[in-house]
């Protein structure tokens, strides 16, 4: 093959590359629109946690009131309900990303109560039964293990939201 034989080959097989790299704008492959709603809704999910996340910084470390930390390991006691009631009604704000049905909804908040009350009391008292204070390691192990479960419980309400929207 002479080499002005290759070159025309080249420009020819170039030609039907843009042309079917055109064609292809118009027609996407299914699995292609497939991959666009999954992606959709893997941001959805992202966004929800994200917004779990900041709601978290801001409820814990943020707006919590002396009031409200010293007085978590004491069962019944306002300071802890408030805190726990905070952190509650703020986890609404990842309805706006995954709505739910109103009974979904506030059953999801009920939830986020009653679980972060008991992992908060269960942290104090944790702490006040094996005297551990800051900066022991031990208190670090029993604090970090706090966050991790109210992660968890993040991930199980963003679950749940993904769940009941077929995401």
């Amino acid at each position: 093959m002479t080499e002005t034989e290759l070159l025309q080959r080249w420009k020819n097989s170039c030609n039907a590359s843009l042309i079917s790299a055109k064609l292809s704008r118009y027609s996407d492959p299914p699995n292609i629109r497939k991959t666009q709603a999954v992606t959709q809704n893997v941001q959805l999910v992202l966004a929800a946690l994200l917004l779990l996340q900041i709601k978290h910084y801001i409820c814990d470390f943020v707006i919590q009131t002396p009031y409200q930390f010293m007085n978590k390991g004491i069962y019944g006691h306002p300071g802890g309900i408030i805190h726990s009631g905070t952190h509650a009604l703020s986890s609404i704000v990842v309805f706006l990303v995954i709505t739910p049905s109103f009974a979904l909804g506030a059953a999801i908040v009920i939830g986020e109560f009653i679980i972060h009350y008991h992992v908060d009391w269960t942290k104090e008292q944790t702490l006040r039964r094996g005297k551990l204070v800051f900066p022991q390691s031990k208190f670090w192990w029993v604090f970090g293990f706090d966050q991790f479960l109210h992660q968890f419980t993040y991930l199980g309400i963003v679950a749940i939201l993904a769940g009941a929207r077929g995401l």
